[in-house]
């Protein structure tokens, strides 16, 4: 054993001596000194790495190089470089990089966010896009309503599991509108599958950037599993039956819906009914292999974000009483109190747009975004960005310049109220970074950012939000942990939910029943 670990050392050394050997490393961008052999690691955590990045942003600006083992990885923390590299030169920094552990192991290799840029990513966005862009947004509007209707019943029933109430509403939201599946309890079956893989994929898989030994050394997925340090390979097979577990089952169950004529209209039988339409068996074929992947990816991208911002939102709210005196005043002499909110008082409800917009920056649902895989050699600002890199946009700094977003940890709606000019305007709506840059911008932000939308405003309607209190009347004061890796979901803490009057309540009930 112990001639394998020293001739495994020296290959290891070999190799990153090799990678840097090809790297002009003297115009590269600034960042932590690196130890010899492995690099950076060291300076990497699995624990809000954003902040690390942030760090590293203030000593040495806004590109920031490191490299783990040679592999180099670039943190982009400003706005201004985001755009510059993801967006302006998308066509060398769209790709995804070839993640061992997340893609072959794990099986993730063809959900949208892992998918390499090609073919098969280009028709998985030209599908999103057909399905659940901007246009298409009015056929999913009346199934945002009625389960918000839900959600707000639930509320009333079980006030305190908030966390419950939001998962249940993100998840049967989105399966009923991906799948046209409806979810009738909390115990369902795809509803819990869905939420062991969507934790499986952000906590454990993608935990850290992820990142694995094994994507750095490939090699080492041929260890047999009993091997010492083996045990990733073991929790990969696992992990893999349960990912390609949750893209078959709901599909299959569409598919056979329609078989039988009996499907809800979806995302799914949208894009199938218009593949048979043709009547082309190979384009059939490779219809279904794509729209499989692309609904599952929906999933996975749309559920964790929702729960993340509305938290983020309740979290506010009963943080600053004066914004939710301020956005009840709003809705109250708009909406009035006899019914509850629709999408066609959005344009009125001005105030209600800045709190949102204000829940997504102060938030930050994704606050360090996938890495994107630069393709070619590249050159910014003078600096040398070596093929291969993976490129970090830290959401988490752009959200948090103070330049533009003045007292940027405070929570201020009325920061978009200010007087700006079109560009200013434009840089300081979160809309804008935190559904993601470039050709790997999320194409599922619109139907995300409606159903935000109608969640806050119908749950602004219908009750008072506060902190909670204990069995003698005291204060509780809400204990805000983040231990999500990927999203910056906040631990469950305490908060009071009630229904602001009896009014309000009839408002929720009758709702309800007409869903």
């Amino acid at each position: 054993m112990g001639t394998f670990l020293w001739g495994f050392g020296l290959f290891a050394a070999l190799f990153v001596w090799a990678q840097l050997s090809k790297a002009k490393k003297s115009g590269m961008p600034p960042g932590p000194k690196p130890l010899w052999g492995v690099g950076n690691i060291t300076d990497l955590t699995a624990h809000e790495l954003w902040l690390r990045a942030s760090q590293w942003a203030r000593e040495y600006g806004d590109t920031v190089y490191l490299h783990v083992f040679g592999q180099g990885l670039v943190f982009l923390n400003s706005i201004e470089a985001a755009t510059d590299l993801l967006e302006k030169k998308g066509s060398i920094y769209s790709d995804k990089p070839s993640l061992v552990m997340a893609g072959e192991l794990c099986g993730c290799e063809n959900m949208v966010a892992f998918t390499r840029y090609g073919d098969q990513s280009r028709r998985q966005r030209r599908l999103m896009t057909q399905a659940l862009g901007a246009h298409s947004i009015q056929t999913y509007k009346p199934l945002l309503v009625i389960e918000t209707h839900e959600l707000l019943k639930r509320v009333v029933q079980e006030p305190e599991d908030y966390v419950g109430n939001l998962r249940r509403y993100a998840g049967g939201l989105t399966l009923l509108t991906i799948y046209g599946y409806r979810v009738t309890s909390k115990d369902d079956k795809f509803l819990a599958l869905a939420d062991d893989c969507v934790d499986i994929l952000s906590n454990r898989i993608a935990s850290g950037g992820g990142i694995w030994p094994v994507d750095i050394f490939p090699i080492l997925k041929r260890l047999p599993q009993w091997a010492p340090g083996a045990g990733f390979l073991r929790r990969a097979k696992e992990w893999k039956a349960k990912m390609e577990e949750f893209v078959d089952e709901p599909y299959l169950l569409v598919k056979e819906q329609l078989r039988r004529g009996v499907a809800t209209p979806c995302f799914v039988t949208m894009l199938l009914e218009d593949v048979q339409e043709r009547g082309d068996k190979a384009l059939e074929a490779q219809m279904d292999f794509d729209i499989r992947w692309t609904a599952n990816s929906m999933y996975s991208a749309s559920i964790d974000t929702t729960i993340t911002t509305v938290s983020h939102f309740l979290l506010a709210m009963l943080l600053h009483p004066e914004v939710l005196e301020k956005v009840q005043h709003e809705i109250d002499t708009v909406v009035g109190s006899e019914r509850l909110p629709t999408f066609s008082d959005r344009p009125s409800l001005p105030y209600l747009e800045c709190v949102m917009s204000e829940c997504l920056r102060w938030g930050v649902p994704v606050p360090l975004s996938l890495p994107h895989r630069l393709m070619e050699d590249d050159t910014y600002k003078g600096m040398y960005i070596p093929k291969g890199s993976l490129v970090f946009a830290n959401v988490w700094n752009m959200l948090h310049d103070e330049a533009l977003f003045p007292d940027a940890n405070a929570f201020r709606p009325e920061r978009y109220m200010e007087p700006a000019d079109e560009l200013t305007t434009k840089r300081r709506d979160p809309r804008n970074y935190v559904f993601g840059f470039g050709r790997r911008r999320c194409p599922g932000s619109h139907l995300i950012e409606q159903s935000l939308w109608i969640v806050m405003a119908s749950m602004l309607s219908a009750f008072d939000i506060g902190k909670a209190k204990d069995a003698h009347g005291n204060v509780i004061e809400p204990v805000v942990a983040f231990n999500n890796s990927v999203f910056r979901t906040p631990d469950t803490f305490k908060v009071d939910l009630r229904p602001r009057s009896e009014q309000a309540l009839r408002n929720v009930r009758q709702a309800s029943e007409a869903a």
